[in-house]
């Protein structure tokens, strides 16, 4: 099969320069090589006919025999060839190797990564940033409702106050690593299918920082850094529930070599209420009235958060499970304006242990409330006992002695007044 022209195989132009031939190349690398494309069975020749290609046309003297001759420059018997490009020993592609620094093409990274020689091009000297932290805090409501200042203890990495993250005792220089010279990588020739190529390594004496410590700080044993539980203070806005956070930027734990520290993230969790729940910025609570106060109407006093009971009108006909709303008496919006609501649901309370004086009177109801009535005695209000009581108007109904006379005998006082939880 007739070879490809090298120009065409590097997608160039004949006039191309070596800068544009290195950046062509590099491409194709990075998508043919057949260590990251194991799936194309076509990507090894592929990255072979790429690699013959730039180790002709990146060398002046074999571009220039290229340009005179083609491939024929290299066949055996040519002007020049001595079995292959530059004469005997000087490394054609795939018979002695050949000599390709990646480095040089800026794919260090790549081949580190395929050779695994650790972290790529990053320098262990570059800073790095800390870590951030997540601190789990658990708050009453009162306390995520109106807000607090609470202390926490963090254990974290810090930089070490002896020797101020330099790793050495004070006083002391760290020495270049004679390793590397104080380059940090190390340079190794490694045989492929494809050739001998020159890759590098992170040196494994200094660990890539391209010196070491002759005296190592004795507070951080030569890390740097240390192990301290911190005390903050955190203020905690009004308003939070479970599920959401705090940051605190910079608390989180130490860079290294001079980088930015990470942030402490505050998880919120809020314990159960005995009288209140959370529904968003809502509160809700629930209250128990009788069986008069529901079929009869009242005004109960309910508790709310702010330690203030509230008074709440039950109208006629209360059916367990209404709700009455509190505007303003919920929770602070976090992520707005203004407070939430304070939603009321009433609970009507079946009477246990009657008397038989007030069992009798309620035989006496159900006899009466059997009989029929006209729609018109009805009033629209009476949704419970379904008879007409006396409502804002004043007027009273045919049952309405009836039902005063139940109240005298089931009257039971209004919900005590719960008193705030804060």
């Amino acid at each position: 099969m007739a070879k490809r022209d090298y120009y065409e195989v590097l997608g160039v132009g004949r006039d191309a320069s070596l800068e544009e031939i290195k950046k062509a190349y590099r491409r194709l690398v990075r998508q043919y090589h057949p260590d990251i494309n194991k799936d194309d069975p076509q990507a090894a020749e592929k990255f072979k006919e790429a690699t013959e290609a730039y180790r002709i046309l990146s060398d002046p003297q074999l571009r220039e025999q290229y340009d005179r001759f083609g491939h024929a420059a290299f066949e055996q018997g040519a002007p020049g060839s001595a079995g292959g490009p530059g004469g005997p020993g000087t490394g054609w592609p795939f018979g002695g190797g050949f000599d390709i620094n990646f480095e040089d093409l800026g794919l260090g990274d790549l081949f580190d990564f395929i050779f695994g020689s650790g972290r790529g091009r990053a320098r262990a000297t570059d800073p790095i940033p800390g870590d951030d932290l997540r601190y789990d805090l658990t708050l009453d409501l009162e306390a995520a409702v109106f807000g607090t200042e609470v202390e926490l203890e963090v254990p974290r990495l810090e930089v070490c106050s002896r020797c101020r993250g330099s790793r050495s005792e004070p006083g002391s220089q760290p020495a270049t690593c004679p390793a590397c010279a104080g380059r940090g990588q190390i340079h190794q020739d490694r045989l492929t299918p494809f050739g001998r190529m020159v890759v590098s390594q992170t040196c494994p004496q200094c660990r890539g920082r391209g010196e070491v410590i002759t005296r190592p700080c004795r507070e951080c044993r030569g890390q740097g850094l240390v192990h301290r539980r911190s005390r903050l203070r955190v203020r905690i806005p009004p308003g939070v529930d479970t599920g959401d956070r705090v940051r605190l930027a910079g608390q989180g734990e130490a860079g290294l070599n001079g980088g930015p520290p990470g942030d402490l993230y505050v998880y919120i969790t809020v314990r159960p209420h005995p009288t209140f729940q959370r529904q968003g910025a809502d509160l809700v609570t629930e209250v128990p009235i009788s069986i008069v106060q529901a079929a009869l109407g009242a005004e109960i006093k309910v508790p709310t958060l702010d330690g203030k009971p509230e008074v709440v009108r039950i109208p006629e006909g209360t059916q367990t499970g209404e709700v009455f709303r509190l505007r303003g008496l919920g929770a602070p919006r976090v992520r707005g304006t203004g407070r939430g609501d304070l939603l009321v649901k009433v609970r009507v309370v079946t009477p246990t242990r009657l008397t038989p004086r007030q069992k009798e009177l309620l035989r006496q109801f159900e006899a009466e409330w059997a009989q029929p009535q006209g729609a018109e005695s009805r009033t629209g209000s009476d949704r419970a006992a379904g008879v007409e009581v006396k409502g804002e108007n004043g007027k009273s109904g045919p049952d309405d002695g009836f039902l005063r006379r139940l109240r005298s005998h089931f009257q039971v006082s209004s919900p005590k007044e719960r008193p705030s939880e804060s």
